[in-house]
């Protein structure tokens, strides 16, 4: 039994080394990924900017993100946001706060950004909104923190100095911007398409600044069908279904989410499939809770792919608070979509 226990610390232990040896090359050649949530209409301003103040009163979101926590946090993402619609500017204002914690938070991502959302009506039942984003995005890295193979002393563990070369530049910000559109239809369908980092912005750790952030784009669409038109669960209740797509493709990655939602207000439930398009990645159930102006969500990514047996997933909480609107609404009416 010793045996076998030694055998297995030394294995661990070998799997450390060689992944400690690969990080500095794989922060040298990695492609920014942006970080996603599974909520995503939970978190309108980062799906779209298209979405600030669609619902015409002001709407405050949180969310927290922890992915694959059964390797020990391996990325935690937080996010806050805030929007409404100005009536004197014709249109939505949001602002957008991110935080990307990495590998402990050894590599760090934070996001700020300010859109504007111009919404007009094509028709009684047609409506539209088209946006600008402009952000600053910054990348950071704890070279401090690090540990690399060469530090393993086999005795007393990671003692020794690196001989490896600490980067250029250990933090990066670059200003970023973004754009997006996004319709409905007789308040039932809608969809929209964002895209992301429109100037693909460099953001390496090294002097040649490799590391390119390319752009990621968004398509969306859905339904939302009244299952009570007779109203017998009342004026202020809902009983809806509302399917769902989304596709994001950000440079060689593509992904495609298919669901829907059932809400029987206050409760709403949802699930999801996710493909990545190289394997199918997650199944992804969420329950949630409408209480006035108040709706929190909590969803699991169930992992199918090879992962399943070491991720653990991925924890995703969110909540929104929906404030009374502080002035008169114009001709334009809030746009209905899913919250989660």
């Amino acid at each position: 039994m010793a045996t076998i226990n030694q055998d297995r610390r030394f294995m661990i232990r070998l799997l450390a080394v060689i992944s400690l040896i690969a990080f500095p090359f794989f922060i040298r050649v990695s492609i920014a990924q942006d970080p996603e949530f599974s909520q995503f209409y939970a978190n309108p301003l980062y799906l779209n900017p298209a979405l600030a103040g669609v619902t015409v009163c002001p709407k405050m979101n949180a969310n927290y993100r922890n992915q694959w926590p059964g390797i020990g946090k391996a990325f935690i993402t937080y996010n806050f946001s805030y929007d409404q619609y100005v009536n004197f500017l014709h249109g939505g204002v949001g602002l957008l706060i991110a935080a990307d914690r990495a590998g402990s938070g050894n590599l760090n991502t934070t996001i700020i950004n300010l859109m504007y959302a111009y919404k007009f009506n094509l028709s009684e039942r047609f409506q539209a909104s088209a946006a600008l984003e402009v952000g600053y995005y910054q990348r950071r890295l704890n070279w401090d923190n690090l540990q690399f193979g060469d530090m393993i002393d086999p005795l007393l563990g990671f003692v020794l100095p690196t001989g490896e070369k600490q980067p250029d530049n250990l933090s990066v910000g670059v200003p970023d911007f973004s754009t997006g559109v996004f319709l409905s239809y007789d308040e039932m369908f809608y969809g929209g398409i964002s895209v992301d980092h429109l100037t693909q912005p460099k953001v390496g750790f090294y002097a040649d600044n490799a590391t390119q952030l390319y752009m990621k784009y968004t398509i969306h669409a859905g339904a939302s069908i009244d299952l009570d038109k007779n109203g017998s669960s009342g004026e202020d209740r809902e009983f809806s279904i509302s399917p769902n797509i989304l596709y994001q493709q950000q440079f060689k990655f593509h992904q495609l989410n298919l669901g829907l939602y059932l809400t029987v207000d206050p409760f709403i439930g949802g699930v999801w499939f996710r493909h990545n398009f190289e394997n199918a990645d997650a199944i992804i159930p969420m329950v949630g809770l409408h209480y006035k102006s108040l709706r929190i969500a909590y969803s699991y990514d169930l992992t199918i792919s090879k992962l399943k047996t070491v991720s653990g997933g991925a924890h995703e909480v969110s909540a929104s608070w929906q404030f009374p609107c502080l002035e008169k609404r114009r001709h334009i009416r809030a746009i209905k979509c899913p919250r989660f």
